[in-house]
């Protein structure tokens, strides 16, 4: 989840900025996390407590304002809504990454991340964007291959990643639907050849720069062993001490701090 975390400070400064290319400096002074970090931290606090997923939303949203939530979301958080609204958004993969790396079998990561889904992403697109990334991260972790990672989510959420990032780049644009963010991200992760690789991958694609790189950075997390150093180290001086402790919590409960490097 930590990878989820980086990828979207590192995207953060390219939200809207249209950017085309892979060579930028990963972190400015302006980097920053955003809603995805936030209710990505959200999750993983439910998964660790057993606590109620809408009271969590509700409340670290509330608790971390001006983070850049989507209108419909902020919406249901201010009028203290315990109902769905349908949304096809990509909110739903953003924030899955803990699902990912908590089970031991796709069964259980189906389940749980159409779970973190419905609360508000309800539509099937919604529930799809949010389980593909969530067995994405799952498969990597499992030591699949990348072909291997490809045909799973091919066959079984009917996605096509075999399209080129040079192909999807040209024309590509601000989409913050699943159908248009989750398999761009994916194939990404699918082209990268290191964990920086990848969210250069994400960001380079020119479209919702913080949610591409969040969830292709936790496939990425699963798939290379974890987060460079020199990455989680600025990224962690970002987060405060309760957003730190629910993620060094997950870490250490799921076994991911010693797989950094």
């Amino acid at each position: 989840m930590l990878g989820a975390i980086v990828g979207d400070v590192i995207g953060s400064v390219h939200e809207g900025a249209g950017t085309k290319t892979k060579e930028f400096d990963l972190l400015v002074p302006r980097s920053t996390f955003t809603d995805d970090s936030v209710l990505t931290v959200a999750v993983a606090d439910w998964i660790l407590d057993a606590k109620d997923l809408v009271e969590l939303l509700h409340s670290y949203t509330r608790d971390y304002p001006g983070r850049g939530y989507g209108g419909m979301f902020y919406t249901w958080v201010r009028s203290k809504a315990r109902k769905p609204y349908g949304s096809f958004g990509n909110g739903s993969a953003m924030r899955v990454s803990p699902v990912g790396f908590a089970f031991d079998t796709l069964e259980d990561v189906l389940r749980w991340s159409e779970q973190s889904a419905a609360v508000t992403h309800n539509h099937p697109e919604g529930i799809r964007g949010a389980q593909a990334t969530a067995a994405a991260i799952y498969c990597a972790r499992r030591g699949q291959s990348k072909e291997q990672i490809r045909f799973t989510l091919e066959e079984r959420f009917g996605y096509d990643l075999h399209t080129r990032l040079d192909d999807i780049r040209p024309t590509y644009d601000f989409d913050e639907t699943c159908q248009g963010t989750v398999p761009q991200a994916i194939v990404a992760f699918l082209e990268s050849t290191s964990f920086e690789d990848a969210l250069r991958n994400a960001v380079s694609l020119g479209g919702d720069a913080d949610t591409l790189a969040c969830i292709t950075g936790g496939i990425a997390e699963a798939y290379y062993g974890g987060v460079p150093q020199k990455l989680t180290g600025p990224v962690r001086t970002l987060l405060d001490k309760r957003l730190l402790s629910v993620v060094d919590r997950f870490r250490e409960r799921f076994h991911l701090g010693a797989r950094d490097a």
